[in-house]
């Protein structure tokens, strides 16, 4: 199975295969999940220092924070699986 990239803001790459689900961030589970991992140390901050708007659920359990909406990360998935 190849690794697919996408570009998911501010110079930062992501495997997309290895991602589970993608979710808002403004949901209560979702901020204590966030917490719960940023206290095991498995949380990945790729924003930048910019606002959350997307958390990425890996299947090895990490959660990655962009800065670009889940729609968009979408939307580069089909245009780089059609290009």
């Amino acid at each position: 199975m190849n690794t697919e990239l996408i570009h998911v803001g501010f110079g930062n790459i992501l495997a997309i295969n290895k991602v589970v689900a993608m979710v808002p961030p403004s949901s209560a589970p979702t901020k204590r999940m966030v917490q719960k991992c940023k206290s095991k140390g498995m949380l990945i901050d790729l924003t930048s220092g910019r606002r959350t708007k997307a958390v990425l659920v890996m299947d090895s359990g990490h959660i990655v924070l962009a800065a670009i909406n889940p729609e968009t990360i979408a939307g580069r998935l089909t245009v780089s699986r059609e290009g």
